[in-house]
C-alpha cells in the first residue's frame, strides 16, 4: 500500500497536480473558458480593450428578480458575484446613443431587426420567462444591451433589458473557438 510522499509519485496525482496548476495559472493570466452558447464556444482572454459594437464582455449580472429566476432555473450559474450568480459572456450589440426597442416581434438598433430576436414566452421546459419591453429607448452612456448572437434562446437582454457598464468586468477577445 502506497501511504504518504509516495502516493504524490502516482502518475494520476502528478498529472491531476499539473492541470489544477495549469487552470489556476490560465485563470490569474486572464483566460476564460465559454461552454454555454452565448458566444462561441472556446477560450476567451479578458482585455482593457475599450467596449465597443460587436465586442464580447464577461460581466457580473446585477442582482434582480430576473437574474434570481435564471439562476433558480439554471440559465446561469452559481458563482461569485453579487447575488451568488456566476459570470455571464454575451455580445454588445448596442451602446450609447443607439436607439434600442425590444418588442414582441423582436429586437430593433437603431430601427434594424436584430435577427432571430423574437422574445420567447416560455422556455424549453414551458415556464413563463421574464418579460422586458421598450420602445425607442436612447441608450445613455451608461447602458450596453448584452445579447447572444448565436443562440436565439439565449437568456439576454429582450428578457432583462440594458446593463449598467459598472456591471462589466472585462472586454473578451476569442483565442480560440469551436462549434
Amino acid at each position: 500500500m502506497t501511504t504518504g510522499w509516495n502516493c504524490l509519485r502516482h502518475p494520476l496525482v502528478i498529472v491531476g497536480l499539473c492541470l489544477a496548476v495549469g487552470l489556476v495559472l490560465a485563470h490569474q493570466s486572464g483566460l476564460r473558458l465559454n461552454t454555454t452558447r452565448s458566444i462561441p464556444l472556446g477560450l476567451y482572454r479578458m482585455s482593457t480593450d475599450p467596449i465597443v459594437n460587436g465586442a464580447y464582455v464577461l460581466w457580473c449580472p446585477p442582482e434582480r428578480s430576473e437574474f434570481d429566476l435564471a439562476k433558480e432555473r439554471g440559465y446561469i450559474g452559481s458563482g461569485f458575484c453579487p447575488g451568488g450568480y456566476g459570470n455571464m459572456m454575451k455580445k454588445v450589440l448596442a451602446t450609447h446613443n443607439d436607439v434600442v426597442s425590444v418588442t414582441d416581434e423582436g429586437v430593433l438598433i437603431n430601427g434594424t431587426f436584430v435577427p432571430a430576436s423574437q422574445p420567447f414566452e416560455e422556455d424549453s421546459m414551458g415556464r413563463p420567462l421574464p418579460r422586458f419591453r421598450m420602445t425607442d429607448h436612447e441608450l445613455a452612456a451608461s447602458e450596453l444591451m448584452l445579447m447572444s448572437d448565436t443562440n436565439s434562446r439565449s437568456f439576454d437582454a429582450r428578457y432583462f433589458g440594458p446593463v449598467h457598464r459598472m456591471h462589466i468586468q472585462s472586454l473578451i477577445h476569442p483565442v480560440w473557438t469551436w462549434e
